[in-house]
């Protein structure tokens, strides 16, 4: 299913057109929905959940991506600034995406681990939003 704003992201070479596979989109919703039920667990420590909640966020929003027919070229990132046309999230939304990609990349590569509550709370408030809507896709036509 084409998509106006991102198909001029394929023209930038941001984004690629590659079909829609179910086996792909199934398994990227499997792995998105263990991480997700993983990260809501309290017992796990602070910096485990986040980083759960962040690669659950990433894997359904790619898992999104995927059935429309495309794939990021190079950007981890556009799966999440893209999710207003995948999935018609608000901004609001996925900009607290954005932001954890942010502190995701502190503590990957500056070493920078602190998990702040409030933005955990709401990456796991926000990738509930995803899971529900990406379950809500139809099967992809091969």
């Amino acid at each position: 299913m084409s998509l106006a704003p991102l198909d001029n992201l394929v023209k930038t070479s941001v984004l690629k057109i590659e079909p829609p596979d179910q086996g792909e989109f199934d398994g990227l919703v499997r792995l998105g929905t263990n991480r997700l039920k993983d990260a809501h667990n309290e017992a796990n420590s602070p910096e485990s959940r986040f980083d759960l909640a962040y690669n659950a966020a990433h894997s359904l929003a790619l898992a999104a991506m995927r059935w429309h027919g495309y794939r990021p070229d190079r950007q981890r990132f556009v799966v999440f600034q893209a999710l207003q046309h995948t999935l018609g999230l608000a901004p609001e939304q996925w900009r607290i995406l954005d932001k954890a990609h942010s502190t995701r990349n502190q503590a990957e590569y500056e070493g920078y681990a602190e998990v702040d509550e409030q933005l955990l709370a709401e990456i796991l408030k926000v990738t509930d939003i995803i899971r529900k809507k990406v379950a809500a896709l139809d099967p992809i036509q091969q």
